[in-house]
């Protein structure tokens, strides 16, 4: 689901509150779980109230709150424990939630890797414990470090506790002289269960469950406490090693077993995805009796050697997936749809349920998806629920998935009122009336009003100044509505013109309510420092469609600069050409974040609204990675041909690591042509220019240990 899509079963307001909500259930808990080990919330109630914090985040990023738990990956170190800086961070991973997920990830990879659908493909399936993370270094043999996830990047020193724990081993025979195990530390439930009669019985209080137990008890300050819980450990990985152990991962696993790890029984070998969700179907039917927690099953590609050709993006690896168990379900009535608009000016269904708890949550809202959904069908027409529209007055089932925004999934006929009608889908806009139209191919209607729509163009200015955007501090979610009701801003443009209109600027805006002399001051001036900004910050503040934080940032790096990038973008208005090719060639944008990116520099009034932007700005150049040594920084580099020891998108990937600039097309710019079996008008071009040519083993020599 979108994130416009997910928020939109939040107010404005409801969210702020909901948001100050979050952050002090979330303060507490973590207070009461790492600081005095009396945790008050499950795991699950825990990790769910995270994630519905991240999803309103995500849609009302200038709500954000300076204390947001979702600046915490995992947890600081606590006081009393030393700090422990990992030499290879602790990373997560990302989710599927159904088994079309998995069929997608497996495509995914056979894509990057230029694996054909018929050729065999392994990937080890394992339960996913639900316990705390730990890092095991070992030293010539013998443990010598532990510590615990933390934030990923530095976590607690627990040496002393785990060497407490009875499944890690204290040395190794025949280990190789620096061994990190990763792995898991649990507690049973019959074990969990014991403990907590005991802390019953000597009056102490009792733990909410196996996980959090867990994780309270390898915390204890106290070697002693720790030793007296009965904490359990199952290695399933390793950080830094001097050499691979095994080939695969199932061998390595077996290898971490031979040390005299604990490893879990039910991984096993699958070649694609239908036997990785035949295993998923075998585990979670053995799930209740397994005698310990797990939440799913990760799936990971066996191979090592394409798992670190895959390696990873932003903050989780390319080979692995966790496959989580089903959402809960509850029943409820459906009191009403509102229909809600965002700044791309989406009209989204939002269900207003009769309040229901839904895995320890609250929920009186839930997203509708689109009218199709609505309606009992898919884009394409195809039924789903059998057919069955939802209207309101309806008893309906509801579920929270993995990113924790509930959704409406399914319908009790036999509860539908005699008088019921079916939801007729608006075609006006419910803010501005104007039409609201479908493209082709489009699963969402929307308000054709643009900056007309005082709900796109309020939330298109809100979006402007959030904090991965221009972060103008001072100017948040409710000055933005303030200033635009009173016509002071229509467009990001007139934010930079605020001083300069009204003179001095201080005294007329420091007599509106909340305003004084200082806070004007410093409104201006926090303005006029966004003035010089990056550019990948100006591009994600532009609020494009489909061009998020991240495409931003891998945009504004292939182009560098605003003139470049703004060339490009007027050269590609077509769609088609070398520009447009360069275009879509840049890693992670496809034809449909393209074609958007490109809409919006052609539009007459969006280009406008740019250019006065642009004109006020100075827009700073994308600082590029550090590539001393690399034969081919600054270099700009064709492929073109077939490529046999890899795929197109790894040598692109490769090449813009090592600081070059990937092109789709050959002109005098550029500097290296890298051409494979069957390069045809572009090496022949290349030749005519005098530029150089590598085929594949050529190039890989060039970069060869750079």
């Amino acid at each position: 689901m979108t994130a416009e899509i997910a928020v939109d079963a939040l107010r404005v307001k409801e969210a702020e509150a909901e948001l100050a909500r979050l952050a002090q259930l979330l303060k507490a808990a973590n207070q009461a779980y790492h600081a005095e080990d009396n945790p008050d919330l499950s795991d699950a109630d825990y990790d769910q109230l995270k994630r519905r914090n991240n999803a309103i985040e995500t849609r009302f990023p200038d709500l954000k709150r300076s204390d947001s738990p979702s600046d915490q990956v995992g947890a600081a170190p606590a006081d009393g424990f030393s700090k422990v800086k990992h030499a290879v961070a602790m990373l997560s991973l990302s989710n599927a939630f159904e088994d079309d997920d998995v069929v997608e990830f497996d495509a995914r990879i056979r894509k990057y890797l230029g694996i054909p659908q018929d050729s065999p493909l392994a990937y080890t399936a394992e339960p996913k414990i639900d316990g705390l993370s730990l890092s095991l270094r070992y030293e010539n043999g013998v443990l010598v470090q532990a510590a615990t996830r933390g934030d990923g990047e530095v976590g607690e020193n627990v040496t002393s506790n785990a060497r407490t724990i009875s499944d890690i081993p204290q040395t190794i025979a025949k280990a190789p002289d620096l061994l990190e195990v990763r792995g898991e530390v649990y507690m049973g439930h019959a074990d969990f269960e014991a403990l907590n009669e005991r802390q019953t019985a000597a009056g102490g209080k009792t733990f909410a469950n196996p996980r959090n137990a867990a994780a309270g008890s390898l915390r204890q300050l106290d070697p002693a406490i720790t030793k007296s819980r009965p904490l359990l450990f199952f290695a399933y990985a390793w950080g830094v090693l001097p050499a691979p152990l095994a080939k695969t991962q199932k061998a390595a696993i077996d290898q971490l077993q031979a040390f005299g790890f604990s490893t879990n029984p039910l991984t096993a070998l699958c070649d694609g995805p239908r036997q990785m969700v035949a295993h998923y179907r075998m585990i979670e039917e053995q799930r209740a009796t397994l005698g310990y927690d797990i939440d799913g099953v990760v799936y990971k590609v066996d191979d090592l050697v394409l798992q670190d050709r895959l390696g990873f993006r932003f903050t989780t690896p390319r080979w692995a997936i966790a496959h989580k168990f089903p959402a809960e379900l509850a029943w409820t009535r459906l009191e009403g749809i509102d229909i809600q608009v965002g700044r791309t000016g989406a009209l989204s269904p939002v269900a207003r349920l009769h309040p229901v708890t839904v895995g320890g949550v609250v929920v009186s809202n839930a997203t509708l998806h689109n009218e199709d959904y609505i309606a009992g069908r898919d884009s394409k027409g195809v039924e789903i629920r059998e057919g069955k529209d939802i209207r309101v007055g309806d008893w309906v089932q509801v579920y929270r998935a993995g990113d924790v925004i509930p959704k409406v999934a399914d319908v009790d006929l036999s509860k539908r009122a005699e008088d019921s009608v079916p939801f007729r889908f608006p075609d006006l806009c419910p803010q501005c009336n104007s039409e609201a139209v479908r493209e082709s191919g489009d699963a969402v209607r929307r308000c054709t009003g643009g900056l007309i729509c005082p709900a796109q163009a309020v939330e298109k200015l809100k979006h402007f100044v959030s904090r991965g955007a221009f972060d103008i501090e001072g100017l948040g979610a409710k000055q933005v509505e303030q200033f635009y009701t009173d016509k002071w801003i229509t467009e990001p443009a007139d934010i930079f013109t605020l001083k300069a209109r009204f003179g001095s600027g201080v005294q007329q805006l420091k007599n509106r309510e909340g305003w004084g002399d200082k806070s004007a001051s410093n409104l201006f001036d926090a303005i006029e420092e966004k003035r010089k900004i990056p550019l990948d910050r100006v591009l994600f503040a532009l609020g494009i469609r489909h061009v998020g934080d991240s495409a931003s940032s891998l945009i504004a790096l292939h182009y560098g600069d605003w003139p470049t990038l703004n060339a490009a973008m007027q050269e590609a208005a077509g769609q088609e050409g070398p520009a447009w090719d360069d275009l879509i060639d840049v890693d992670g944008v496809g034809a449909v974040m393209a074609g958007s990116l490109v809409n919006a520099f052609a539009q007459a009034r969006e280009r406008a609204s740019i250019d006065r932007l642009v004109a006020k700005l100075d827009i700073q150049p994308v600082a590029r990675p550090d590539t001393q040594g690399s034969p081919v920084a600054g270099k700009t580099v064709v492929f073109t041909g077939t490529l046999e020891k890899m795929t197109r998108a790894e040598a692109k990937a490769r090449a813009e690591r090592l600081g070059a600039k990937v092109s789709g097309s050959v002109s005098a710019k550029t500097d290296i042509l890298v051409a494979g079996p069957g390069a045809g008008s572009k090496a022949k071009k290349a030749a005519d220019l005098g530029i150089k040519t590598l085929d594949e083993d050529g190039w890989l020599a060039l970069i060869a240990g750079a």
